[in-house]
């Protein structure tokens, strides 16, 4: 069964912003819009309901957000559109309740300004520019937004107070990898603007709340790849970073280890019999017969935990040396002793690793550019 597409916030802002236009210059209330879209093509979007007072300097319209099949944190909310007559000859653009600003620079729009990306303002003014030549103040709310920016990537990219008018398309179709992929270009471009010379990519919250309490970082510098890490990987070629922490769990990142680049459990083999495996190799005897590496290192003795620790922080390191980096690392040796005959090179710097309390359990590299 194929899976159905909606609409982005771009696009219900877009509509919502025409039907206002439309009663704002005397027209009457339209159930739903005509937009067009990027492409050139068009889509009829219904307008949820439309607010007008006689001798009111602005009207409100809404659209209801259809993600289609898509799991969209914003399906199902309610986009507003308030227009009003401007001084001016141009549309201009003003976040109303729930929708963030943007306060960090590397985004694709300008510190201070509301977060509506470019392509739905441009969709915005289209549209607007369909009913009428006036200047016009257009103002964007999303009732709810706030808080459900809080569970985004928005406060980490700096954009604050509330949810991003988003969409390049207009159209949401299920399951984009490319949407993760965006957010996770941001957030790199955001640390390079913000003149971050030493990232830490994190998989989520764990190894975050762990670097930050064991080094000297900054909101900036730690940057959530979720399971995504052949993309980021492959990114990183494209900045001047000179340092670069991956830190986390091992159940997720010795998958690197075993040149798994998305660690989707979905996607990828699980970790624990590489580390019983590994264990083996390094201290003689198997690991513990359980179901998850946290169990296997909880298993053996401290000096052991962290001899274990160590050797899988410098396999991932080699391994991402050698895939993305350095190709001359690909013979290179289980050990810090070989990688000094080698001289390698390693972009990705220092592999930090943690258990699930946060505390240390094996690191390989230098983490001078961290340190407290």
């Amino acid at each position: 069964m194929s899976l159905r597409c909606g609409i982005t916030t771009g696009t219900c802002a877009a509509a919502a912003a025409k039907a206002a236009a439309l009663v704002l210059t005397g027209g009457s209330a339209p159930s739903e819009v005509e937009l067009r879209l990027p492409s050139g093509s068009t889509v009829r979007v219904p307008i949820l309901g439309v607010r007008y007072e006689p001798n009111s300097p602005a009207t409100t319209a809404s659209v209801r957000k259809d993600a289609g099949d898509d799991p969209d944190v914003t399906d199902g909310l309610r986009i507003e559109a308030t227009v009003s007559w401007e001084e001016t000859y141009d549309v201009t653009f003003v976040a109303g309740q729930g929708v963030g600003t943007v306060t960090k620079p590397g985004l694709q729009i300008a510190p201070g300004e509301p977060a509506i990306n470019p392509v739905p303002r441009q969709m915005i003014a289209t549209a607007i520019r369909e009913i009428t030549d006036r200047g016009v103040r257009v103002e964007i709310s999303i009732p709810g937004g706030r808080e459900i920016a809080a569970k985004t990537f928005n406060p980490r990219l700096g954009i604050e107070g509330g949810l991003s008018i988003l969409g390049t398309t207009g159209i949401v179709r299920p399951y984009s990898r490319r949407a993760q992929w965006d957010a996770l270009k941001c957030s790199l471009d955001v640390a390079a603007a913000c003149h971050v010379t030493a990232p830490v990519l994190v998989p989520g919250n764990i190894g975050a709340r762990a670097v930050c309490r064991h080094f000297a970082v900054s909101d900036d510098q730690v940057v959530p790849v979720g399971n995504e890490w052949g993309f980021a990987l492959h990114c990183l070629r494209g900045y001047a970073f000179r340092a670069i922490m991956i830190a986390g769990h091992p159940g997720k990142l010795v998958k690197l280890a075993m040149h798994q680049w998305d660690t989707h459990s979905a996607r990828s083999a699980a970790a624990v019999d590489e580390v019983r495996r590994v264990c083996e190799h390094v201290l003689g005897q198997a690991g513990a017969d359980v179901p998850t590496v946290e169990g296997v290192m909880a298993a053996l003795e401290a000096n052991e935990r962290r001899e274990l620790g160590d050797e899988l922080a410098w396999r991932i390191r080699r391994a991402i040396g050698s895939q993305f980096f350095d190709h001359q690392t690909a013979e290179a040796g289980g050990t810090e002793a070989t990688a000094e005959r080698y001289r390698l090179d390693f972009r990705c710097t220092a592999v930090f690793l943690v258990d699930m309390a946060g505390q240390c359990l094996g690191t390989s590299g230098d983490f001078d550019v961290w340190q407290m």
